[in-house]
């Protein structure tokens, strides 16, 4: 099973995998390859170049990619394959996620916003003006007909840990 983890910058999506997968030994985390210098910090991600991505990307190297904030994300082929595979996605990305991955399941995870407002001035990689435009977009809706579980993660990091595994669930139906 694939699923896409998606929500607002500040909502605690990579914090909520983590604890996941720790507690999770048979999940696994797709890991992404993204145009920010990997000392940025974060999730575990390989960072490149926008050059080193754009030719990857024509090469044919990423089952899935997209841009947000200013930077490309892709996630190679071999990350979505075999067992219950995890992976912070972009909500615009869904309808070309869910193209491939018909048995896509769909986890929204978000808190309220001034829960995303200090957590995104607390991490330090944005300006203020980044920080308001993350807030304005904090509302964007999935797409037409995207049926999301939805992890809200105001609370202690075991809360939204526990609700990101209840979510994970196979039988838990999206909303």
């Amino acid at each position: 099973m694939i699923f896409a983890v998606v929500g607002p910058s500040g909502a605690g999506k990579d914090t909520l995998i983590a604890g996941a997968l720790r507690r999770r030994p048979d999940l696994r985390l797709a890991r992404r390859v993204i145009t920010r210098p990997t000392e940025a910090g974060g999730e575990d991600f390989e960072g490149i170049t926008p050059a080193e991505f754009a030719a990857r990307k024509v090469r044919g190297e990423f089952a899935l990619d997209w841009e947000a904030h200013g930077l490309r994300y892709g996630i190679p082929h071999d990350q979505l394959r075999g067992g219950d595979v995890i992976f912070n996605g972009s909500r615009a990305a869904l309808p070309a996620a869910q193209a491939l991955f018909p048995d896509l399941r769909v986890i929204l995870v978000t808190a309220s916003a001034p829960v995303l407002a200090a957590r995104l001035a607390a991490r330090g990689r944005e300006s203020e003006a980044d920080i308001r435009e993350r807030l304005e977009r904090a509302s964007f809706d999935l797409p037409p007909g995207t049926r999301a579980t939805v992890v809200m993660n105001d609370g202690t990091v075991e809360d939204g840990v526990a609700g990101l595994l209840a979510a994970l669930q196979p039988d838990r139906a999206a909303r």
